[in-house]
């Protein structure tokens, strides 16, 4: 198989060969890196790149014995993770000679346990927040790949890696995902080890990951978590519940039909089609995440806001003052209608296997002084829901809108059955 058809493959296409012994890792690295090396000087998503260290692990993958399920597949790491041996430099100047990372977070380390190859590290916005990064949207360099995983995002958009990691504090997974055409899978919040990485909000930040297919992002959840990686749907028709109101009706005509596609095939292929009314109104919970994001952010930045003032962005130092103007009392009271939140979501979702919405208002926006509105993912980030999103229609320029698929507490296996009919149909 020559190299310029290799970074085209997906994770379990390509692990499938390795494991048959049809292709090596060496081969797959390799063909990572000359896709970076051809394609990095317009996308910009690196942060670090490891080429050497990457070739070292794929040789040394080749040399193994046994089959470990992300057997000398590349990983990218969004720089606000540590990877033992290279900078975590967060986004953010007052980082920009940060020394090597003593020893990888947690979950690059199980990665690395599964087979993985990590091929470095990608950029990021700064501390995770809204500060764009350098880098374009692989589908129209013009417009942002979102934020604030944008490197991970785009690189795995582009073919430089068929796996990233990222984390979701307001909607750093799912929005970024959607507007570069691939998957991203926010899990239930707290099944993923957060040890090694940067702090944004704790009640609310979320280790997730990009692939391109849905059988992809299985595979590498359950190489890191142990959980199932084909897991089936329980007994009976899949059932989705449809929302509506705020801020789905703020859809572009795009999204809609994205949705309205979407739910035609499903229902074509036995899928049950309900209305979910949201107990709470979604607009005041994503008012409420807002709230839970800035007070804990300044808690989290205290040092930075002390020591380098003069290093932080505009737009860090709006939510930091945002933060710092809200009250513990304020604080709490949406810590509480998040947990009341969590309960009555539950009970309406009750014999639904997922919700579907938009995961964005539309197409990525224009430019890359803004990496869009999470207003679609804010609830589930406060809610702690699992959350995954795929590709559904281009628009004339190549950008692409897609749905969200949300599940109730703990459901992620469920979210992953749904996904895998909806990607097929």
């Amino acid at each position: 198989m020559h190299n310029e058809s290799v970074w085209r493959l997906t994770a379990t296409e390509a692990a499938e060969l390795i494991q048959a012994g049809k292709l090596t890792s060496e081969a797959l690295t390799g063909a990572c890196l000359e896709r970076i090396a051809s394609r990095e000087a317009v996308i910009e998503a690196w942060e670090t790149l490891d080429p050497d260290g990457a070739l070292s692990q794929a040789q040394m993958r080749d040399r193994e014995a046994g089959s470990f399920p992300l057997q000398g597949i590349p990983v990218a790491v969004k720089d606000l993770i540590d990877v033992a041996g290279l900078p975590t430099r967060y986004g953010s100047p007052i980082h920009a000679h940060a020394g090597a990372a003593a020893s990888d977070a947690a979950c690059v380390a199980a990665a690395r346990r599964a087979g993985a190859v990590i091929l470095g590290k990608t950029v990021t916005t700064e501390f995770a927040g809204a500060e764009p990064g350098k880098t374009h949207n692989p589908l129209n360099l013009a417009h942002t790949p979102g934020g604030s995983s944008s490197g991970s995002v785009a690189c795995v958009a582009d073919g430089m890696a068929p796996l990233a990691f990222g984390t979701q504090t307001a909607g750093s997974i799912i929005r970024p995902a959607a507007y570069c055409g691939i998957v991203g899978f926010k899990p239930s919040f707290g099944w993923m080890d957060l040890t090694g990485v940067g702090v944004f909000a704790p009640s609310l930040d979320t280790l997730g990951l990009f692939s391109r297919s849905v059988a992809d992002v299985a595979r590498f959840y359950a190489a890191l978590t142990g959980r199932p990686q084909t897991p089936a749907p329980a007994g009976g028709p899949v059932r989705i519940g449809r929302l509506s109101g705020p801020p789905v009706a703020a859809a572009s005509p795009l999204a809609e039909q994205a949705i309205a596609v979407s739910l035609t095939k499903l229902s074509g292929h036995g899928a049950e089609i309900v209305d979910v009314a949201p107990p709470i109104p979604l607009v005041t919970l994503a008012r409420a995440q807002l709230t839970v994001m800035a007070y804990e952010t300044n808690q989290s930045l205290l040092q930075a806001q002390q020591e380098h003032p003069g290093l932080l962005s505009p737009k860090t130092r709006e939510l930091l003052a945002l933060g710092a103007s809200i009250s513990r009392t304020e604080y709490e009271a949406s810590l509480g209608l998040a947990g009341q939140a969590r309960q009555s979501f539950a009970a309406a979702m009750e014999g639904v296997d997922a919700l579907i919405m938009p995961p964005t208002s539309g197409i990525a926006p224009y430019g890359l002084q803004d990496t869009g509105d999470p207003a679609f993912c804010r609830v589930w980030s406060l809610l702690g829901f699992p959350a995954l999103t795929l590709p559904v229609l281009r628009d004339e320029s190549g950008l692409s809108v897609g749905i969200q698929l949300v599940a109730a507490p703990a459901g992620d296996d469920r979210l992953l059955a749904v996904a895998h009919l909806a990607g097929r149909v």
